[in-house]
C-alpha cells in the first residue's frame, strides 16, 4: 500500500470510530483504534506511525521482534501481542509488549508475571473469553473468568486492564451486538467484584463488526485490513 493510500485508509478508519462513537452517544475519546500490524512490513507501521498511529498489534513472537528491532528509534510506539501465546514465547512477549490481550491461563500468566524485567513496569493484561463457546477457539469460558481474574490480581508484575474477545461471526447488527453486550456485562460483573482493579478495557470489534462492538462499549478496536488493506495471498 503506498503512503497515499495508507493515509486515506487510516484517515477513513479513524472517521468511521469516530462515526460510530458519535452514534453511539459515547466521547469521542473512549475509544482508539489498534491497527492489527501482522504480516505487514516494519516500513509501513512506520508509516502510519508518521500519520499519528501508535498502537499496534501483532499475533507472531518472531515476526514482531524483527518489526521492533527495525523500529527501534519510534520510541512511543505501544506493541500490543493479540495472538496465541504458547509457553515458550512467554519471555519474549514479557520482556517486548506493553500489553496482551490473549491471557487466558493462569500457568501463561504466571510465567509473564515472573519474566517481566522490573524496569518496564507491569505489563497490561486482558483476559480473552471465549464469549461464543466456540471448541475450536481460544479463551476463558465466562464461569472460569472470576477465579482467573482473582488470580491475575494478585500477580505484581501484570495489570489486568479488561477483557478480549472475538465472537463467531454474525450478519446482523442485532446479532453482532448480543456476544459484545456479554462481555460488557462480564466486565461489569468484574468490576463490581473487584472495585479497586484498574479494569477499563474492553478490546473487541473489528472491521466486520465495529459499530457493534462500539456500540457495546468498546475501547480499543482491532483493525487490520480497514487500515493496511487486503493481505497478499503470498502472506
Amino acid at each position: 500500500m503506498k503512503a497515499l493510500v495508507l493515509s486515506e485508509s487510516l484517515a477513513a478508519a479513524r472517521a468511521r470510530l469516530a462515526e460510530a462513537l458519535q452514534a453511539a452517544g459515547r466521547p469521542a475519546t473512549d475509544a482508539r483504534l489498534l491497527a492489527v500490524s501482522k504480516t505487514r512490513p516494519a516500513a509501513m507501521i512506520r508509516e502510519a506511525w508518521h500519520l499519528g498511529q501508535r498502537d499496534f498489534g501483532e499475533n507472531y513472537v518472531q515476526e514482531a521482534l524483527d518489526k521492533q528491532a527495525e523500529l527501534a528509534d519510534l520510541d512511543d510506539i505501544v506493541w500490543h501481542f493479540i495472538g496465541p501465546l504458547q509457553s515458550n514465547k512467554t519471555r519474549a512477549v514479557a520482556e517486548h509488549f506493553a500489553w496482551v490481550h490473549s491471557l487466558d491461563r493462569e500457568k501463561i500468566a504466571r510465567r509473564l508475571n515472573d519474566q517481566r524485567p522490573e524496569g518496564l513496569g507491569p505489563l497490561n493484561v486482558c483476559l480473552q473469553v471465549n464469549i461464543s463457546d466456540e471448541p475450536s477457539k481460544s479463551g476463558v469460558m465466562l464461569a472460569e473468568l472470576p477465579a482467573l481474574a482473582g488470580a491475575v490480581l494478585a500477580m505484581p508484575a501484570l495489570r489486568l486492564r479488561g477483557l478480549m474477545a472475538i465472537p463467531a461471526p454474525a450478519e446482523s447488527r442485532e446479532a453482532q451486538r448480543e456476544p459484545f453486550a456479554r462481555l460488557r456485562e462480564a466486565l461489569a460483573a468484574l468490576q463490581e467484584r473487584f472495585p479497586d482493579a484498574p479494569l477499563d478495557t474492553l478490546s473487541m470489534g473489528m472491521t466486520a463488526d465495529l459499530e457493534a462492538a462500539v456500540e457495546e462499549g468498546a475501547t480499543l478496536v482491532r483493525l487490520g485490513t480497514a487500515i493496511f488493506g487486503e493481505r497478499a495471498a503470498s502472506q
